[in-house]
């Protein structure tokens, strides 16, 4: 005997029986490992696409429990296709702390200056088979559509612009190109939203000037706002005064025109009482006239041959007539 046969122990024997227990139970766990992979189970927020032999067959959005046929005949491929899912543009929140990107962040205006652009795209998934299929790295392929679309549009667009009032504007046409461009390669991807967080330019002399610039256009706009209100208040108020001039002015024109066709209506009498009897009249107005305009004169009677006559005081008779009346 050699060294190597006494150094080898002996190996235990099997018999047929216990070998064929042992080949049973192999193949009855590898069936049972085999038809493990017959279900699978769809979350709420998740859609399923089957695969049969590698190629779509149909997608499950029901959720719960499901069944298959055993790998690799049928494959399933889960996806988060029930929720608004976020991405960030020029950014990343890491540990409470936002880092900015860079390469994703820095972007050439029209006008040749640098800004610093930072966005959020809110995100769906509307078709399944599209977004597994259709493009390769799909999360990927949005972020940098989404980055060229912001590009495009603020390479487009004045400095000025573009950190003041056009924030507004450069999101609309961005979500509008970027919309455009994910259907036109049929990704299976709907964009809910972009929103900027920040367009302003690098830190520096240059973000110091245009922070001015800011403040004396936020001031403008005050100033041309509370010019805005005061003259909301003022019109309203002018418009009042004016309409009640215009009032007042009708009512007297209506008081005057009252007051002339009385006048009128007064001549008009008079003059038919003159038209009957000239003299008496003529002779009563010119009375009536001294009367007003020399009411204290006294009256001397005279005849015609211009002597005095007895002085008949008919001014004290007539106020002791009056007087005497009083009394009584």
């Amino acid at each position: 005997m050699d060294m190597d046969s006494r150094q080898r122990p002996d190996l235990p024997q099997l018999s047929p029986k216990m070998i064929k227990y042992i080949i049973i139970a192999a193949i009855a766990l590898l069936l049972l490992l085999w038809g493990s992979t017959m279900f699978y189970t769809v979350e709420e927020h998740e859609k399923a696409a089957v695969l049969t032999f590698g190629k779509y067959t149909k997608t499950v959005e029901e959720a719960g429990l499901h069944f298959k046929l055993p790998s690799p005949i049928e494959e399933v491929v889960l996806v988060p296709a029930k929720i608004v899912q976020r991405m960030e543009i020029g950014y990343r929140e890491e540990r409470g702390q936002t880092i900015i990107v860079e390469d994703e962040a820095y972007m050439i205006t029209g006008d040749e200056n640098i800004v610093s652009a930072d966005a959020v795209v809110e995100w769906q998934i509307t078709d399944v088979k599209k977004y597994l299929f259709n493009i390769d790295n799909a999360e990927q392929f949005l972020r940098n559509t989404a980055v060229g679309a912001i590009r495009s549009i603020i390479g487009s667009t004045q400095l000025d612009f573009a950190i003041t009032e056009g924030k507004a504007v450069i999101q609309q046409q961005a979500k509008e190109l970027l919309i455009d461009t994910l259907s036109k390669y049929e990704t299976g991807i709907f964009v809910v939203d972009l929103k900027f967080q920040d367009i302003e330019p690098p830190p520096g002399e240059v973000a110091s000037a245009f922070a001015q610039v800011t403040n004396a256009r936020e001031e403008k706009n005050t100033k041309i706002n509370e010019a805005n209100e005061y003259r909301n208040e003022r019109i309203p108020k002018a418009r009042g005064e004016a309409q009640a001039l215009i009032e007042k002015a009708e009512a007297q024109k209506q008081s005057r025109i009252l007051n002339a066709m009385g006048d009128v209506a007064q001549f008009n009498a008079i003059y038919v009482e003159y038209a009957n009897n000239p003299a008496v009249t003529r002779e009563r107005l010119v009375l009536e006239t001294l009367e007003k305009i020399l009411p204290n004169a006294k009256i001397f009677i005279t005849d015609s041959s211009g002597n005095t006559v007895n002085y008949l005081p008919l001014n004290e008779l007539m106020r002791n007539s009056r007087t005497g009346g009083n009394n009584n």
